[in-house]
């Protein structure tokens, strides 16, 4: 059998070429060549997936926006997405495999405080960006690490003051037994102290509880003017029933950090969540143009039968869209050329109006608002611009202190 010269050459140069490099790495290599990995983590199954898959929705459409309007200079964007299946354990193994193993340029995802303290510390060590979405007690001072979730400087302050207001000054604080819990309770207390007023009972529960009689018991005895809960997860929701059951919706107001967060005012009855108030940078009951074209996007993906979004899920995709954009400009995926090009003061539009990040803290000034649980949805009360991030007595300065790795709690 006879071949020709050329083709001889050209086939001989190609083996060659394989014999060189091994059977797998001339492909993979181009592969890699030709996206952009970026490392996704949520809570798709397990107790917190409620808040989780809404989470995934959200980001999800940041993410085919970018490539449907061509992706990130001029390559797609190539996700690794994992399902903690709200596990700590899993958190840690996806958080070292996305930065080892992937090569992931950033890292996006996380609910509880207590992920994003299992997952911080090692992208912080392997020199891997993380943007985390989701309100949080605040304090992080880390200049590998971004956050457009709300802080309490947004959400605790204007809750206590505006209660404050209405209804006393004596608070009685309910909240979930882990770091975001015990930290906010201590920024309420401060909140309280600041409007004149004292904390006349608390108590932390483990996410597991669902029995509430004898806290409402202690609650009828303290005689509160409200009540302030940090509940997180499906057992804590077992209180509204029980508080209602009780009558005490009827005599002393609530209000919540996370109340929403999970879809209850459409799935709760409108007796136990009417009256409920709340606070956040986002609600679908905006009524702006730019949050009913948002929405209507993200109904037109996945139907209405998600729930209700209020202030964490839109923040996954201000996430991934900040990190986009960021990209862009720097016309790089280099982290250190990211970073510097966030903390630059990087501003982009969403679904809840503007967010900026703050140079020294590494989150976001956004706008906040007050609402309360009304029939199923949730009536905006007030509106609050470009509220500034919490960074109490100045502590984090990550332009000054750029290798400052640490989280600030409120002094009480």
């Amino acid at each position: 059998m006879t071949i020709n010269r050329r083709k001889f050459v050209k086939t001989s140069f190609a083996g060659a070429a394989v014999a060189a490099t091994g059977p797998f790495f001339w492909p993979k290599r181009s592969r890699a060549a030709s996206t952009i990995k970026a490392g996704a983590i949520y809570d798709l199954s397990g107790p917190l997936q409620a808040f989780g898959q809404n989470q995934w929705r959200c980001a999800k459409m940041a993410i085919d926006e970018i490539n449907e309007s061509g992706g990130l200079l001029g390559r797609k964007l190539e996700v690794k997405s994992y399902d903690s299946q709200s596990q700590m354990q899993f958190y840690n193994q996806y958080a070292n495999q996305m930065a080892l193993r992937d090569r992931v340029a950033v890292v996006q995802g996380g609910l509880t405080s207590s992920s994003r303290e299992v997952i911080r510390p090692i992208l912080h060590r392997l020199k891997t960006l993380y943007i985390y979405n989701t309100n949080y007690e605040g304090g992080v001072c880390d200049r590998n690490f971004f956050s457009t979730g709300s802080t309490p400087g947004g959400y605790v302050d204007l809750l206590v003051g505006e209660a404050s207001k209405r209804w006393g000054k004596k608070v009685y604080i309910l909240a979930a037994d882990y770091n975001y819990g015990q930290i906010s309770a201590k920024w309420i207390h401060k909140a309280a102290k600041e409007n004149g007023g004292s904390v006349v009972g608390e108590e932390f529960f483990p996410l597991d509880v669902n029995q509430f009689g004898p806290t409402i018991s202690k609650i009828q005895a303290a005689k509160p003017d409200f009540v302030m809960n940090v509940f997180v997860g499906p057992a804590h929701g077992s209180f509204y029933g029980q508080w209602a059951a009780a009558g005490m919706n009827k005599r002393i107001p609530m209000v919540s950090t996370t109340f929403g967060a999970a879809g209850e005012v459409v799935s709760m009855p409108t007796e136990m969540s009417n009256g409920i108030m709340t606070a956040g940078s986002y609600y679908e009951d905006l009524d702006t143009p730019e949050n009913k074209a948002w929405l209507a996007k993200f109904r037109k993906r996945n139907g209405t039968k998600y729930g209700y979004l209020t202030d964490v899920p839109p923040k996954d995709w201000y996430g991934w869209k900040l990190w986009a954009a960021a990209v862009k400009e720097a016309g790089s995926i280099d982290r250190e050329k990211v970073i510097r090009v966030m903390e630059a003061g990087l501003q982009i539009e969403g679904p809840g109006g503007p967010i900026k990040v703050d140079h020294t803290t590494h989150h976001c000034y956004m706008d906040m608002n007050l609402a309360e649980a009304t029939n199923g949805r949730f009536k905006i009360l007030k509106s609050f611009p470009n509220i500034a991030p919490t960074n109490t007595g100045g502590q984090c300065d990550l332009m000054a202190r750029p290798d400052t790795n640490v989280m600030y709690e409120p002094k009480i």
